[in-house]
């Protein structure tokens, strides 16, 4: 397999589902073929320190060892968690075994030479990093350090922990703003959307969706009031897309913004107490919450079947959830 061809299959790997473990592990048997090495580590950056994502040949001592902080301070002191070329020990100043990574890991384990470079997404987002190593003592060549820059970015992605989330996001063709939410109550804007208040951590709608739907839910529709934002109308809606493969901070799912739809002539309260019915509350539930008569409520019902063609609130609430039509309320006790 020549080069052309293994940036090719790299290319479709990096797209590949599946594990990104095993999607890594392939990635890197490629990358062998063109810049022959005797182990090799690439891992996400976290917070703290790497994770490991794949690392063949290398023993379990010395892949627990690569996690650790030492190596997460040896990465940062010789600037190989900036963009930069491909490192190798006999770039540096000064001798490898004035690093622990080197002095207590690598050398004893035989391995005497690398090439190491931080990893990237085309946006400039730092996804982690990949080190080749190798048992021999001739620094790398410049045809090595060429051909391992060149596929970096196909490694990157394949091994990015927002990749996932990213093609979720593609799933509303007509999303305007997105952000991605993390298990530590952290959202970060979805790449390529704009970001929104509506969206930001400790907004009513973000501790709604961490509230009532990050363990229960992995897709719903549902509309949002856009009090205090006229230019976008009485409501948008909201698309919540759990995301599987989480990486250190993990990625919960992704939340979307879109214009709200056809809305059949529903009014503001009608969305509301749609919202409610979806949770099965009763009348007297939702004139509780809204603070109106139960009578109230029941013209509200009789109106909302009217407008949705519904013979029952069963089947209105039925429709209203498989179509997004309602506001999330109050869990009913």
């Amino acid at each position: 397999m020549n080069t052309v061809q293994v940036h090719e299959e790299l290319a479709r790997l990096s797209e590949a589902p599946g594990p990104v473990s095993e999607r890594a592990a392939e990635m890197l048997e490629l990358v062998r073929r063109i810049v022959p090495f005797d182990a090799a580590w690439i891992a996400r950056a976290g917070s703290p320190g790497y994770a490991s994502v794949a690392g063949p040949d290398l023993p379990l001592p010395v892949l627990r060892y690569l996690v650790g902080p030492k190596m997460a301070h040896d990465i940062e002191v010789t600037g190989t968690d900036r963009r930069q070329p491909p490192l190798s020990p006999s770039d540096l100043p000064y001798p490898a075994e004035e690093l622990p990574t080197w002095a207590e890991c690598l050398l004893p384990a035989g391995l005497h030479e690398a090439l190491a470079l931080a990893l990237f997404e085309p946006g400039g987002r730092r996804v982690g990093f990949l080190a080749l190593l190798f048992g021999e003592r001739e620094p790398p060549n410049a045809t090595e350090r060429r051909r391992i820059a060149a596929v970096a970015p196909l490694l990157a992605q394949g091994i990015d922990p927002l990749r996932s989330a990213t093609a979720a996001g593609r799933l509303v063709a007509d999303a305007f703003a997105g952000v991605l939410l993390l298990g530590s109550g952290r959202t970060t804007v979805l790449p390529g959307l704009r970001d929104d208040s509506m969206l930001r951590a400790g907004s009513s709608l973000i501790e709604t969706v961490r509230a009532r739907l990050l363990d229960a839910e992995t897709h719903l529709s549902f509309l949002w009031p856009t009090a205090g934002e006229p230019d976008l109308g009485g409501h948008v809606r909201a698309t919540w897309l759990a995301v599987a493969d989480p990486p250190a901070d993990p990625v919960r799912g992704v939340l979307l913004l879109s214009p709200p739809g056809k809305l059949h002539g529903l009014t503001p309260r009608e969305l509301e107490v749609l919202g409610m019915m979806v949770d099965g509350c009763s009348n007297q539930q939702i004139a509780d919450h809204l603070f109106v008569a139960p009578r109230t409520v029941a013209a509200h019902v009789e109106h909302i079947l009217t407008k949705l063609g519904s013979p029952s609130r069963t089947h209105a609430a039925v429709r209203a959830q498989r179509e997004g039509l309602f506001v999330p309320g109050p869990v009913c006790a």
